[in-house]
């Protein structure tokens, strides 16, 4: 089991790689694996790898993996949870192993299954695969997305790698932005996969296979898709999937113990990372090791002395980290590690307590997906809630709306006037825009102040995603956008790059996919009920916590970025966005960047993650698109 970064060239038109494009790419993912790296050239094809030891730590796990008979080169990123079953299925079949890697089961299962190995593997990876023998290229990528792989392609090569940068390293991938995409990036707060803020360079979907046979042929292969939602039922009852849902939760947890180096969890005191921590107690002889961290100045986000009652109850070995972050470092270097332009700021806490367990540990178990597996979020009951808002009289929602409109907004976690003033406005909406007003960031007017004529509007590209005829409830269709974006574009890349950048695994066990599976077949009004989110979880968590954790009110991870705008870093977001060379893009209008920023500062507006994303947009341009070779901050 190995953390690690990958990249690799394919000469389609037969020339030979070069070793030195290749090990530059690869120098660019040390961070992902400082342990060892190494390259491995066949012909027309070329792979390299950097590697993060988890299991076996010894040079017989090193990558790139050949086979035992030198047919086969794989490149690898990932952990598969079930080695162990492989291994023992595997030798019952006469193969001997040289390791304890499941580098080497993988190997072996393609060897004897072909393209239908990727069904046999339970966890989370990135691959690339050489068949020298059949002149075949297998990418490959975990069923939910929780290891990237990028590519570019044209007609004589392809190229790919864990992350941008390295595909950058090699001198024919062009360092382009795709300006028609910008809408997506300003509505979403990201680019939404399969495409990226750079032209030509796509993302590998979760679940995908893209495989290159001689001649140079491109095809893709989907091996996995996730489970549509199941609707509500009015018949249905908890007692029928608590069991089961407590035993696959259990087990989840149970396979990602598996590690030869030191192993925790964070711990916010929430009831996901709680729940995970709780069951790891179960199987663990020592006491498990939690993390958490906080921050000075801002009490609303600091959720320490939660995480701290949980580890007294469970009796963690208990470490937290108090932190002033600074932001003006921080945000270049973020950006540099996420390889776009990013509004998710929880990023910075995301990182620093990556940052600080890594000093004890090497891999932390998250509780990341346990509010898109069971309707976690407030939103969710906000799209219920809208329903009966819009059964109101015109004048006595124009009254709400009009007072609503005069209030200032904080910039506290619970801001009551903003979140007031968001609900009312997408209740007046369909209800896929309603939604998407709520969880987006530029709305299509902030867009269209911004800039003309944008290419597509983010609110239809997000009504794709429903189906007109769906039968089932509101809630369960959107449970079934968020686990195909919001989950892998925004919450699964930041836990990638905010863990990797110091070089810490993370595995989330709710992210299983059996356990999504199971999840999937709940009916929705088992996990949203009136306006308790996550319900049936809470049933399942009856008996491990005590009853002041599981319901207490949903905190979200992040930092005070509204405040920071408003004042030490006013000037700092003034000076950048309204900067002449980066006016001088031609992005944006400056009138609109003007009023943007005034009333932030203002307080007529919280438009803290609004300028956070835009600096994000203009470091960049500076790393990645402005210099001739894109260097680290």
């Amino acid at each position: 089991m190995l953390m690690c970064g990958i990249c690799g060239i394919l000469n389609r038109d037969g020339a030979p790689i070069s070793r030195a494009i290749l090990e530059a790419m690869n120098d660019t993912l040390v961070h992902r694996g400082p342990d060892q790296g190494a390259v491995i050239i066949e012909g027309a094809c070329g792979l390299a790898n950097r590697r993060l030891a988890i299991q076996d730590l010894s040079p017989a796990g090193a990558l790139p993996m050949r086979s035992t008979d030198g047919a086969i080169t794989m490149a690898y990123n990932g952990e598969v949870y079930n080695f162990p079953e492989i291994k023992r299925t595997l030798q019952a079949q006469d193969y001997t192993f040289r390791s304890n890697s499941d580098a080497e089961g993988i190997i072996a299962l393609y060897q004897r299954h072909g393209i239908d190995f990727l069904q046999h593997l339970h966890g989370m990876f990135a691959l690339a695969l050489w068949d020298a023998a059949n002149q075949t290229l297998v990418l490959a990528r975990d069923r939910m997305g929780q290891k990237p792989l990028y590519y570019y392609h044209d007609k004589n090569r392809l190229i790919f790698a864990s992350e941008i940068k390295a595909l950058l390293a090699h001198p024919d991938v062009p360092r382009q932005p795709d300006h028609d995409l910008l809408p997506l990036l300003l509505g979403y707060g990201y680019i939404p996969a399969p495409h990226t803020f750079f032209a030509g360079i796509r993302m590998l979907l979760p679940g995908h296979a893209l495989v290159v046979r001689e001649g140079g042929r491109i095809t893709k292969h989907v091996y996995w898709t996730p489970p549509p939602f199941a609707g509500a039922d009015p018949n249905a009852r908890a007692e029928d999937y608590l069991d089961e849902l407590r035993a696959t939760l259990e087990e989840s947890v149970k396979m990602r113990l598996l590690s030869d180096v030191p192993l925790g969890a964070f711990l916010s005191g929430g009831l996901d990372s709680s729940l995970i921590v709780a069951y790891m107690a179960r199987h663990t002889s020592e006491r498990v090791k939690t993390f958490a961290i906080g921050f000075t100045g801002e009490e609303s986000f600091d959720e320490t002395p939660y995480a701290r009652q949980v580890a007294d109850i469970l009796g963690t070995d208990h470490r937290e980290f108090i932190v002033e972050p600074n932001a003006i470092e921080l945000l270049p270097f973020l950006v540099w590690h996420h390889d776009q332009p990013f509004a998710d700021s929880s990023a910075i806490p995301t990182y620093l307590v990556s940052k600080h367990t890594r000093d004890h540990v090497t891999v932390a178990l998250t509780g990341d997906g346990g509010d898109e597996l069971f309707a976690g979020y407030e939103r969710f009951y906000a799209a219920t809630l809208a329903a009966r808002y819009r059964h109101l009289p015109g004048l006595i929602r124009a009254g709400i709306g009009g007072m609503v409109g005069l209030l200032p907004e904080a910039t506290s976690y619970r801001g009551v006037a903003q979140r007031v003033r968001r609900f009312v406005t997408g209740a007046a909406m369909s209800p896929t825009d309603a939604y998407f007003s709520w969880v987006g960031l530029f709305d299509n007017d902030q867009i269209a102040a911004l800039m003309e004529a944008p290419a597509i509007l983010p609110t239809d590209h997000f009504a794709a995603l429903f189906a007109p005829a769906d039968p089932r409830d509101f809630v369960t269709q959107l449970l079934d956008a968020n686990l195909i974006t919001y989950l892998p574009d925004d919450l699964l890349i930041k836990a990638d790059r905010s863990s990797m950048a110091p070089s810490l695994e993370a595995r989330a066990p709710f992210l299983d996919h059996k356990l999504v599976e199971l999840a999937a077949r709940i009916p929705s009004n088992l996990k949203l009920q009136g306006s308790t989110t996550k319900h049936i979880l809470k049933e399942a968590a009856a008996g491990l916590l005590p009853d002041e954790i599981i319901h207490r009110k949903k905190h979200g991870f992040g930092v005070p970025v509204g405040r920071w705008f408003r004042e030490g870093l006013r000037d700092y977001a003034r000076d950048m966005l309204l900067d002449p060379v980066a006016l001088q893009r031609g992005y944006f209008r400056e009138a609109a960047v003007q009023q943007l920023l005034d009333d932030h500062i203002n307080g007529r507006r919280n438009y803290g993650q609004h300028i956070w994303l835009l600096l994000t947009l203009e470091w960049w341009h500076r790393l990645f698109i402005d210099p001739a070779t894109p260097a680290a901050p």
